[in-house]
């Protein structure tokens, strides 16, 4: 597979990125809660102009989308950088983009505001003139301490009373600034989970590349293990081969060569590394013991057994072929009795069970019996293929030899 073309995968340069769906997808879930909590305080507190309100609401949303995708592209500029730094760009690029979504909000709602403050002073009988301070009506003939020239009291007749000047009650940057503190820490709230994100991301693809590498060093190892089945067999050949010729038997010999012939061209069509069904699997095993039925006519009785229901089950190319060869070496070779070898196999807990036995002696007394190239390589490759989960055991039993192994039973899927 691929890895460079998937969305967390390191682009050209060996960034690694949260994939655009991911980082739009926050954005989204961020200001839309936003836009609902905003809208739901409003109904509680029974606003007026609600149907404008939610309207304005809704395009500062949208505004604020577009420019945390701004406060994003600078986030991607400290993706590589260590945490600390992070943070530090977070709260330095949200600044300016905070006061940027205050004025979106103040210009959006200035002339609602003003409209729902009219309302509400002249419900309580303040009102605002025209230069924007709020003042209060006070009844004819009332009179209010005012300061003398000389610092003394006096009284003053007025018919208005200042409560708040212009500058309080309609200043542009106090407002934005109001509006841009609460916007500022939203947007950091958004950074963490970008970060999040990013953090997320990179562990996933560190996994991936580092399943990556062991996919490789365990095809590495399966391809090397299997390669040293063939040469030991064609060695073992060639010398059955050449005890034929040298005892004058050509036509045997003719045979084998034929059969050794079609073994490696069935052999060596499939990748070393791939599995390949458990019926291949016997009918390689097939050719061989006929391969060695011309050196053992009358001694080599072999035997399969194999449920049509398991023939479609994957075990790694050649994993019986020494066991098998291990029968003939030190059964069928050993003895002048006619020797039955046993290959079997069926399903047990849903674990595929493979059993290779003979009738032979057993093993004859000082011989390693398929240590290195036998049984070892055979115990290596199923655990590099299956790892842990397998049983192998391999030991005489009254009457001869029995190998079993245990793998999990796998099938190719059905279309």
């Amino acid at each position: 597979m691929d890895l460079s073309r998937t969305p967390e995968a390191p682009d050209k340069e060996g960034m690694i990125s949260v994939p655009f769906r991911s980082v739009l997808l926050s954005m989204l879930i961020l200001w839309g809660a936003y836009f609902l909590l905003i809208t739901l305080r409003s109904y509680v507190f029974e606003l007026d102009m609600q149907v404008e309100m939610a309207g304005r609401r809704f395009l500062v949303t949208l505004a604020g989308i577009g420019l945390t995708m701004v406060l994003w592209a600078f986030l991607r500029l400290v993706d590589r950088q260590a945490l600390w730094i992070k943070i530090g760009a977070a709260s330095l690029f949200a600044i300016p983009v905070a006061i940027a979504i205050g004025q979106i909000n103040h210009f959006a709602f200035k002339d609602v505001q003003v409209k729902l403050e009219q309302k509400f002073a002249e419900e309580r009988g303040f009102r605002f003139d025209d230069e924007g301070n709020l003042l209060f009506d006070l009844p004819e003939g009332t009179a209010v301490p005012a300061p003398g020239p000389d610092g003394s009291g006096s009284i003053n007749q007025t018919e208005s009373l200042l409560i708040a000047s212009a500058d309080l009650t309609r200043g542009t940057w106090r407002s934005v600034l109001e509006i841009a503190l609460g916007r500022y820490f939203l947007l950091l709230a958004w950074a963490s989970t970008y970060f999040a994100l990013l953090a997320g991301t990179q562990a996933r693809t560190a996994e991936r590349r580092e399943q990556k590498f062991r996919s490789a060093a365990k095809a590495a190892e399966l391809r090397s293990l299997r390669y040293q089945v063939n040469p030991h067999f064609l060695f073992n050949t060639l010398n059955s081969l050449s005890a034929l010729v040298m005892t004058g038997k050509a036509e045997q010999a003719e045979r084998m060569i034929q059969t050794i012939s079609r073994f490696y061209r069935h052999s060596l069509a499939d990748e070393p590394t791939s599995d390949v069904t458990l019926k291949d699997e016997f009918d390689l095993q097939k050719l061989y013991l006929d391969i060695e039925a011309v050196r053992f006519p009358e001694r080599l009785k072999p035997v399969f057994d194999l449920p049509e229901d398991l023939e479609e089950a994957r075990v790694p190319g050649m994993i019986l072929q020494p066991l098998v060869e291990n029968s003939v070496k030190y059964a069928v070779s050993t003895v002048t009795r006619p020797i039955t070898i046993n290959v079997a196999a069926h399903e047990e807990f849903d674990r595929l069970v493979i059993t290779i036995s003979d009738d032979g002696p057993g093993v004859p007394e000082g011989s390693p019996h398929g240590f290195g190239i036998g049984l070892a390589n055979v115990s290596d490759r199923l655990e590099a293929r299956f790892g842990s989960d397998i049983g192998f055991t391999s030991t005489p039993i009254p009457g001869g030899y029995r190998t079993e192994i245990r793998i999990p039973l796998t099938k190719p899927r059905k279309r």
